[in-house]
């Protein structure tokens, strides 16, 4: 039985990811601030993850086969994270995102060495825990982040590149309802003048990935994406399908705020990486129906 540590992971992919590693027979203990309880069969340890002396007090004597980190997302907390699990685990697998691509531009899916996180400058003084900053530096916390774990690493560690999240009735942003509420009034879709596709992966299947990359050797940076981009008329096309006698109605801007899954750039991801590795991922156009229906509160 393997000790296994995730820090927050109390919704969405995080508590499916929990349920996964119980299911499989893992000692689970979750680490929080005590907001919410974990899923039925997790240890709760309660701290605060920004405080050293916090987690250092919860933690107590205890180690781990495996972390996976839901909520590293500034280099601070990577620093915090790297000295108090020193010594404390054999793995770490930190969560991040394919927004730390925000500065690439190519037209074809990003491999991970696009970022390579041993390269990227890390700034503790900056203010990241100011949250207005933190959202709109999202990407480069993540960046950051990763970095400080590349540096001189104190533990093997992988940091899971994770395309957008579709699908589950628990999807708490609003993104495909933004769409739906459109398509119903027939209010225009704003995209940006060029419009370009992205990767995706369906809630279960990041859930999936992750219980498996817990239980793997591999480190460094590693993207997750099921096969295949979408389009912003893709997905709408997906979600008039859920609606009677929808009308999607588009409309392209050169400046201002436009829809949500809406590019200027690209945002594909290459997930060879992962598959020569060894997992297996989906086509998004086989899981796309039914992430929209669970959405949407419709079934499946």
């Amino acid at each position: 039985m393997r000790e296994v540590c995730v820090i927050g992971g109390n919704r969405y992919f995080g508590k499916r990811l929990i349920a996964r590693l119980i299911a499989a027979g893992d000692r689970v203990t979750v680490v929080n601030r005590g907001s919410s309880p974990p899923p039925a069969g997790a240890v709760h340890l309660v701290a605060d993850r920004d405080d050293e002396e916090s987690l250092l007090k919860a933690l107590g004597s205890r180690t781990f086969d495996v972390v996976v980190d839901q909520v590293c997302y500034t280099p601070r907390q990577a620093a915090v994270a790297r000295r108090v699990f020193a010594g404390r685990t054999r793995r770490y697998v930190m969560t991040s995102t394919v927004e730390v691509y925000e500065y690439e531009d190519s037209l074809a899916p990003v491999r991970e060495d696009a970022v390579d996180p041993r390269t990227v400058p890390v700034d503790l003084e900056l203010p990241w825990d100011d949250e207005e900053f933190l959202e709109a530096h999202y990407g480069e916390g993540k960046r950051q982040a990763e970095a400080v774990l590349a540096a001189d690493p104190a533990f093997p560690y992988t940091a899971v590149r994770v395309a957008h999240v579709l699908g589950g009735t628990d999807d708490f942003t609003g993104r495909l309802d933004h769409y739906a509420s459109r398509i119903r009034t027939g209010a225009p879709v704003l995209v940006p003048t060029r419009n370009h596709p992205a990767t995706y992966i369906h809630v279960e299947e990041i859930a999936d990935f992750l219980a498996w990359a817990a239980g793997q050797d591999f480190t460094g940076p590693v993207n997750a994406a099921s096969h295949g981009m979408l389009t912003t008329e893709e997905l709408c096309e997906a979600v008039a399908a859920r609606i009677p006698d929808a009308k999607t109605v588009f409309r392209r801007v050169q400046v201002g705020e436009v829809s949500p899954f809406s590019f200027t750039r690209s945002y594909g991801m290459d997930n060879s990486r992962a598959t020569a590795l060894g997992f297996a991922f989906g086509h998004t156009k086989e899981w796309l129906p039914r992430a929209v229906a669970e959405t949407l509160g419709k079934g499946n």
